[in-house]
């Protein structure tokens, strides 16, 4: 199994194509991390919230503790000040709530751009790519076949015109040789052929 071309300039294609897709998903992926980190900037909110609200939260529970203390009215200052501190730790969950569901998103979108924009560069990229290398194996193989060279050429003669141009016109023409069975035109037909694949003979 052969994975890139044997004539340069369609190797070098290849080589090009290949490195472009693995730079387009490493880009992909390095984009995806950073809108992740620019979506969780979202949450720092909700972190001053959910560390004012404990902070304040510790601050009442400490003043309503000191609070019982105070001879005959110590429960009765204690209570708002416990109320105030429960009110407090609700902010500081409200905050938490609200980390983590930015947290949630930013996780979802990233997964979300990296699935969808690498199974995306693998759909454009793969398949061309995969089915160059089975035809160079099917066509490599028609080549060291018994009678593969006239198969070659017969494929060089109702294939693109423009490599003919290119050669010189045997007596008759090229069809007339390959008719006659002309083993040099055949060659050269044939060469033509695993040219237009991109191998060698």
């Amino acid at each position: 199994m052969r994975l890139y071309a044997q004539t340069p300039a369609r190797r070098n294609r290849q080589v090009l194509v290949d490195l472009i897709a693995v730079a387009l998903i490493a880009l992909t992926v390095w984009a995806a991390f950073f809108v992740r980190d620019t979506i969780l900037l979202l949450a720092e909110p909700g972190r001053k919230v959910e560390s004012s609200g404990d902070g304040l939260a510790e601050e009442l529970g400490n003043a309503g503790d000191a609070a019982s203390d105070v001879p005959l009215i110590g429960d009765v200052l204690k209570k708002p000040l416990q109320s105030a501190a429960d009110a407090s730790t609700g902010f500081a969950d409200a905050g938490a709530s609200l980390q983590e569901t930015v947290t949630q998103v930013a996780d979802v979108a990233a997964t979300a751009l990296i699935v969808i924009l690498v199974l995306l560069i693998l759909v454009l990229w793969l398949p061309p790519r995969l089915l160059w290398i089975r035809h160079s194996m099917i066509v490599r193989r028609l080549a060291d076949a018994p009678g593969g060279a006239d198969l070659l050429a017969l494929r060089a003669l109702t294939g693109p015109p423009a490599a003919l141009v290119k050669l010189p016109t045997p007596p008759g023409g090229f069809a007339d040789a390959w008719r006659r069975g002309d083993q040099q035109v055949i060659a050269t037909l044939s060469e033509v052929a695993l040219a237009h694949t991109g191998l060698r003979p």
